[in-house]
């Protein structure tokens, strides 16, 4: 047993699997408020002395909204990876099991970069902050448009799902429809995030997006659901020379196949099935995919609209939200949206990419 699967299946024992899973909660608020320069680099200190290492004072903040990321200059050695995990969203047990999932990658050599095991921990807390150390790895945006490209992004896919397919989570919740869609509709209108002027038309329009998801989901019947990446776009696939690497995966959770596939597909749909093909090309050298699971990609892409309103909505008390997102919550973005959802309903019911 490598020394990183080990630490973390230390960490992990005697997990209780039936602690709930916090993400959907609404957000406290400036829960960063604390996480001055100072307390960052006292708390990589904290974990990087006992191992012989100490940051030198350099530190950049790198673009992360749901946590906080920092890339840390080390005395005599490379730079590193700080993640500041958001107080409430996942349980202890929740983040371990990623960073568990993660190591077992990497141990069979599939490019996803793990937390470090340090002090026979991959999560470390400071001053009520919970961070985890990554090596800090390079890297550029992948070239969707070259098929080879994509069979090999395909084949590395395939890998990461023929070992999340071995064993479930049991401390990570679902991708499904209540969770991504019914529950941050109800949030929403609940909390009046939609204007007055365009509420009706926006509730309307969400319901008939929903009625296209379940009739989608109907249609694909009993999907596999796998231990997944489940935000494997393009900003979290940085390429080299030696070929690509998966990097964040705060978002993983029990889904169908098709989550890490349909994000990298273009929004044209004789683009999209060209793309679709090449991934499965490579993706099936190593795992066998289910066609019926077409059905679901206009389906999770509408799934994810509704959450990602939502997901502004909860973190809204954050002062990195209304900065980073000013035009959330307007007349225009709502108007917007209901423009959006009606191009999903159509495209649900155009059908999946291919015959199934």
């Amino acid at each position: 047993m490598s020394l990183v699967i080990a630490g973390v299946a230390a960490h992990n024992a005697g997990m209780n699997d039936d602690t709930p899973d916090l993400q959907d909660g609404a957000s406290s608020a400036v829960p960063f408020a604390r996480l001055t320069p100072e307390c960052v680099l006292d708390a990589i200190d904290s974990v990087l002395i006992p191992a012989g290492q100490r940051t030198d004072g350099r530190m950049l903040a790198l673009n992360s909204y749901e946590n906080r990321v920092f890339q840390v200059g080390v005395e005599d050695g490379p730079p590193v990876v700080a993640k500041f995990y958001r107080p409430e969203r996942w349980t202890d047990e929740a983040i371990l099991e990623e960073h568990a999932f993660v190591a077992q990658l990497a141990a069979r050599e599939i490019p996803a970069v793990p937390a470090r095991v340090d002090n026979g921990r991959s999560l470390h807390t400071f001053d009520g902050f919970r961070l985890a150390i990554f090596e800090r790895r390079g890297g550029r945006a992948p070239d969707l448009d070259r098929s080879g490209t994509l069979e090999w992004l395909g084949r590395f896919i395939g890998r990461i799902h023929a070992m999340g397919q071995l064993e479930p989570y049991r401390s990570r919740p679902a991708l499904d429809i209540q969770s991504f869609g019914y529950e941050p509709r109800d949030f929403l209108l609940a909390h009046r995030f939609v204007p007055d002027d365009v509420r009706t038309a926006w509730e309307t329009v969400v319901d008939l997006a929903l009625e296209g998801v379940e009739r989608a989901f109907e249609r694909a019947g009993d999907i596999r659901m796998l231990r997944v990446h489940g935000d494997c776009h393009p900003g979290n696939v940085l390429w080299t020379d030696a070929g690509p690497h998966f990097v964040d995966f705060d978002d993983s959770r029990m889904a169908p196949a098709i989550q890490d596939l349909w994000l990298l597909l273009p929004g044209e749909r004789a683009s999209s099935s060209r793309a679709l093909a090449d991934l499965l090309a490579g993706y099936e050298d190593f795992c066998e995919f289910e066609p019926r699971e077409l059905y679901l990609v206009e389906a999770l892409r509408t799934l994810r609209l509704i959450h990602y309103s939502a997901w502004l909505a909860r973190r809204w008390d954050d002062p990195a939200f209304p900065a980073a997102f000013p035009w959330f919550n307007t007349q225009r973005y709502w108007e917007d949206r209901i423009l959006e959802l009606r191009e999903q309903i159509g495209a649900m019911q155009e059908g999946p990419l291919w015959p199934v």
